[in-house]
């Protein structure tokens, strides 16, 4: 399995200077902003359809992706409060870089962005399957009308 990085190849993470590591760190917090924002659309999404989408034979499959989005909004918190906590770390390191542990700082900057690419593609899964389900639900429906049936 790839995994998905926002950093150039090789042994960036272990040359790049402080600053350049609480910048990347900065655009995960900010990518991660949006996925938290998305995650509250989904659930709108699934919460406007449900009542449609609970009288088909979909309904473990709602449930499913609801309780996916449930565990990637948990996630997302998590990350985002790892993010935060990095960023802080980040910075005591710019005003003293003896701060830390060089190589062990690095090594868990590493393990943040493998977790972070890892979040990104379940969240990319979970969209998809809100996207398919509603869709479903949307192509029912306008069946429906053209039929001229009534639920």
């Amino acid at each position: 399995m790839s995994i998905i990085r926002n950093r150039p190849k090789g042994s960036y993470i272990h040359e790049a200077d402080w600053q350049q590591l609480f910048i990347l760190t900065e655009h995960w917090k900010s990518d991660l902003e949006f996925f938290k924002e998305d995650l509250e659309f989904l659930n709108h999404i699934i919460s406007k359809y449900f009542i449609w989408i609970s009288k088909k034979d979909n309904i473990d499959l709602v449930r499913e992706i609801e309780v996916g989005l449930l565990e990637l909004n948990k996630k997302c918190d998590a990350i985002l409060k790892q993010v935060n906590k990095h960023l802080h770390h980040l910075a005591e390191l710019i005003d003293n870089p003896f701060a830390y542990d060089s190589h062990t700082f690095r090594t868990e900057h590493e393990q943040l962005e493998d977790d972070i690419a890892m979040f990104v593609k379940d969240f990319r899964k979970n969209r998809k399957e809100v996207f398919t389900i509603t869709e479903h639900v949307i192509d029912g429906e306008e069946m429906i009308k053209k039929l001229g049936l009534v639920i």
